[in-house]
């Protein structure tokens, strides 16, 4: 059904229709014509017919030794009537007055015998008319046939008879030639047709492979990313070309935008940065302020408790500036993420090491492949792997669930590998499944919030995915998708 919404389709149809309608429209007129002349040439030829006998006619009556009068008629034209039939080729039929015959060829060529007797209604129209002659026109076993009906009259012009001629219509010759003459525009239409069908299609593919090629180019197009323009091509038309205008247009105004967008965006990561540094330094200075404050009001050379109050008040500060290297370490790191260091490393055996520094009996590792290099910057691929089963094993020590276990599966395929870490914890709230990847979000108390963005980041920097899927009766599965290169 897309194909018959099409620009490419609709023009190539509208332009094949127009040229049968035309066909059609042309054969139909040219049809009426030909009846429309058929009729004037029977009428016209009758017409011709009538005069020749009349004169033919006239020519007996003038010649002959009795009296000019109805009574005389059927003796004057007793033979000559069958000599005027064969000369031109054509019925006749003589009536008096009153519509009696008096005279005919006999031989009618009509399927019934002509009338004995004319109608009162026929005999009115006929006195009636202006030139005394009434021409009727009928159809008889689908065969076309005219009769005139006139007055012969004596040399004061006296009507003495009534003539009838029967003429048929004899089409055979012009429905012939209406035949050759349809046959011929039909292969004319023919060949245009296919030439129409040619043209249409060229035209057609001419029109839409410009709109085609802004289409995808619009479709391709990139918010944060540089867009290519589009040439115009020599010959296109005036509307496509002002069509490519308004795209390259669109596109100088998109890279502006794009670039005020991403200016807004660094700086407004600059600032919140910058408050969340703070934020998190402050909070480990205010007890470090609130010890030194305390240490020196209680301080007492002389206290025998000296030295074991020296060694906390000491062990208080090195939590606290710990704690504020932890929160510096963090931001850097998340800072460093786009800088990788590619190198073909083994996936097993890194993510085996990864694992290893954990030393905990119930993360369990399988591979369904001993080895599996790939382009990858190693210690991207540790603090990956560090922070998602640090996480599994916080939430696991949080819930004290019975029998923990975190599974690290590592997948090989044709085209891709897939890193499964799974633990069998209480799950993540689905109201919050949704946020778990954004920055400096978090449910713990300690810890900065930027654990799984970092992976985000990290997955999204190999054209990765990572989903999550949680429940409270089957714990948390992080799935990790990379395309091989």
């Amino acid at each position: 059904m897309k194909f018959y919404k099409s620009l490419r389709f609709r023009i190539f149809f509208a332009m094949l229709m127009l040229l049968v309608m035309t066909f059609v429209s042309l054969s139909v007129l040219t049809v009426l014509q030909y009846r429309e002349e058929a009729k004037d040439y029977h009428r016209e030829r009758l017409l011709r017919k009538e005069q020749n006998i009349k004169q033919h006619i006239n020519y007996v009556l003038k010649n002959t030794a009795l009296p000019i009068n109805a009574a005389s008629i059927p003796l004057i034209f007793d033979s000559k009537i069958h000599e005027i039939k064969d000369i031109h080729n054509l019925e006749i039929h003589l009536y008096d007055l009153g519509g009696k015959v008096l005279k005919s060829s006999e031989a009618s060529l009509f399927a019934e015998a002509p009338p004995r007797i004319l109608s009162d209604t026929l005999l009115k129209r006929l006195g009636a008319s202006s030139g005394k002659q009434i021409i009727d026109a009928f159809k008889e076993d689908g065969r076309g046939f005219q009769s005139s009906y006139s007055f012969l009259t004596d040399a004061t012009f006296k009507p003495i008879a009534i003539m009838h001629l029967p003429y048929i219509e004899d089409d055979g010759f012009m429905t012939k030639e209406l035949k050759e003459n349809l046959l011929r525009m039909a292969m004319l239409y023919g060949v245009m047709l296919l030439l129409a069908i040619f043209i249409a299609y060229i035209l057609s593919r001419f029109i839409t492979r410009t709109l085609q090629t802004v289409s995808q180019k619009i479709t391709d197009t990139q918010l944060l990313e540089r867009n290519e323009k589009i040439e115009v091509a020599q010959g296109v038309s005036k509307e496509i070309a002002q069509l490519i205008a308004a795209y390259n247009h669109m596109i100088d105004q998109l890279e502006v935008s794009a670039a005020q967008l991403a200016l807004g965006e660094r700086e407004a990561a600059w600032r919140e940065m910058a408050k969340q540094v703070a934020h998190e330094i402050k909070n480990p200075l205010t007890p470090m302020r609130l010890t030194v404050q305390s240490f020196e009001r209680k301080f007492d050379p002389s206290d025998p408790e000296i030295n074991h109050k020296l060694k906390e008040y000491s062990a208080t500060l090195i939590q606290q500036i710990d704690t504020m290297s932890e929160i510096a370490s963090a931001f850097a790191t998340y800072a460093q993420l786009p800088d990788q260091k590619n190198r073909t490393i083994d996936l097993v055996g890194t993510s085996k090491l990864a694992l290893d520094i954990f030393d905990i009996p119930y993360i369990n590792f399988t591979s369904n492949v001993t080895t599996l290099t790939m382009p990858f910057d190693k210690s991207q691929l540790i603090r990956l792997l560090t922070n998602l089963v640090k996480n599994s094993i916080q939430t696991l020590k949080h819930a004290q669930t019975i029998d923990p276990k975190i599974e690290v599966v590592l997948t090989a395929h044709a085209h891709s590998v897939d890193l499964l870490i799974s633990d069998n914890g209480p799950g993540i709230p689905e109201e919050i499944q949704g946020r778990v990847f954004e920055p400096k979000f978090t449910t713990k108390s300690k810890g900065m919030g930027l654990g799984l963005a970092m992976v985000k980041t990290i997955v999204a920097s190999y054209q990765g995915t990572i989903t999550l899927h949680s429940s409270a009766t089957t714990g948390t599965q992080f799935h990790l998708h990379f395309p091989k290169p």
